[in-house]
Formats: structure tokens, C-alpha cells, sequence
């Protein structure tokens, strides 16, 4: 469902500016100026309304997390959440994730995080899936040598589609499960998930490590 368009957009994204990268192609391959004790580089594709971003950078402030989303529209609210905690770990990218190598060196990243993507459930639409292999291409020449995916969705058949696609691709995925929060509440959780879980609906989710890049 397409998030409404607000009247007031525009004066709630400037009352957040700090947290907006308004030219991320001028970042490539400075990112971690923005934090330069930073342990990590963390990138999440897909943001949403940013609860699982904003509550990650507070949860671990040596990182460094930059959220992309294409709908400013929920992405401001994260940007407001991000301001109301006083975040100085967290910054936000209004584009397409289609567009991050114009953003991002190769190497340069540690841990992209793809949570609840858009399924695209028609066969037509499946180069359209951030788990479908031109993306995986992406992810593989951004992240570093041991990088990481940590992927979660609610859709049984698009988790066993990105499987076999992340297989097809030659990715090494492990801790798969199809139930996560099964024995309890792990780790923290999208706005999504937390009514998925509420209502019982499992959630599938997997890590992939990049291998080494000199032996492709």
C-alpha cells in the first residue's frame, strides 16, 4: 500500500536536515568522516519509517548507519525519530536503491541490512526484487571482503526464492530460519515486524558473509 502524500513534507524535512545527505554522490568513499571512530560502515536498503534504523544507531553508537529510502514521505518520520533521540550515528538517503554504487565506493561497506523489501509477486517483476542477482552484483562490489547481508522478510516465497537466487549467485548464507521470533522476540524489529509478529506470522530471515573477492 503507497504511504499518502503529506502537505507538510517539506517543513518536517528541513526541521531534520542534519540527518538528510542531500548529495550522497559527494560522500563516495568519505562516508566514515561523518564518524570517524566508526567500527563499522552500515548501510539498510529500504528504510521504511526507520524504527529498526534509528533503534540499531542507538543501540550501537560506535557504528555507522546510513538509511536509504525512495518515499521521503516515511522516511521523514525516521529523520524526526533520529532528532528526538539526539542520534549523531544515523544519516538518511532520499534515492532509489538502484543508484548506491553512484554512492558508495567498492569495499567500502560493512553490513547491508534488507528488511521486509517489496516482494514484486508477479514473475515479470522479479529484477525488481533487491534480492534479485543484479542487486546481489551491487552488494557484492560495495561490501568488503567478509561483509555481511542480514536479510528479513515475512514472505515465505520470496525468502525461498532469495535463497536460491543467493545460492545461483554463489553466496555463502547461513543462520537461515523460518521462524525467528519463535521461541521469543530476537533482535530488534522493524514497525512491519512487530505486527507480523503480534499476529503470529512467521519471519524468515538469513545472513550471508562475502568471501573472498580475489578468488571470484
Amino acid at each position: 500500500m503507497r504511504m499518502r502524500k503529506k502537505p507538510n513534507l517539506q517543513p518536517r524535512m528541513e526541521a531534520c536536515a542534519d540527518w538528510l545527505i542531500r548529495e550522497p554522490e559527494t560522500m563516495k568513499g568519505k562516508w566514515r568522516s561523518l564518524k570517524p571512530d566508526a567500527k563499522e560502515l552500515r548501510v539498510e536498503v529500504g528504510c521504511g519509517k526507520g524504527k529498526f534504523t534509528v533503534e540499531t544507531a542507538a543501540s550501537e553508537p560506535d557504528i555507522l548507519l546510513i538509511a536509504m529510502e525512495v518515499c521521503p514521505d516515511a522516511m521523514v518520520m525516521g529523520m524526526e525519530r533520529a532528532k528526538e533521540m539526539g542520534l549523531s550515528n544515523v544519516f538518511f538517503i532520499d534515492a532509489d536503491v538502484a543508484r548506491m554504487e553512484e554512492f558508495f565506493e567498492p569495499d567500502e561497506i560493512d553490513l547491508i541490512y534488507i528488511n521486509f523489501c517489496d516482494p514484486w509477486p508477479k514473475s515479470k517483476q522479479a529484477k525488481r526484487r533487491l534480492t534479485y542477482h543484479t542487486f546481489l552484483e551491487k552488494y557484492r562490489r560495495l561490501l568488503r571482503e567478509g561483509g555481511q547481508i542480514h536479510f528479513k522478510t515475512d514472505n515465505a516465497k520470496l525468502f525461498a526464492w532469495s535463497l536460491e537466487e543467493f545460492a545461483a549467485y554463489g553466496y555463502d548464507v547461513r543462520n537461515v530460519t523460518d521462524d525467528l521470533h519463535k521461541d521469543g522476540p530476537v533482535g530488534i524489529m522493524t514497525g512491519y515486524e512487530e505486527k507480523f509478529y503480534a499476529l503470529g506470522t512467521p519471519i524468515h530471515r538469513c545472513e550471508i558473509i562475502i568471501g573472498a573477492k580475489n578468488a571470484e
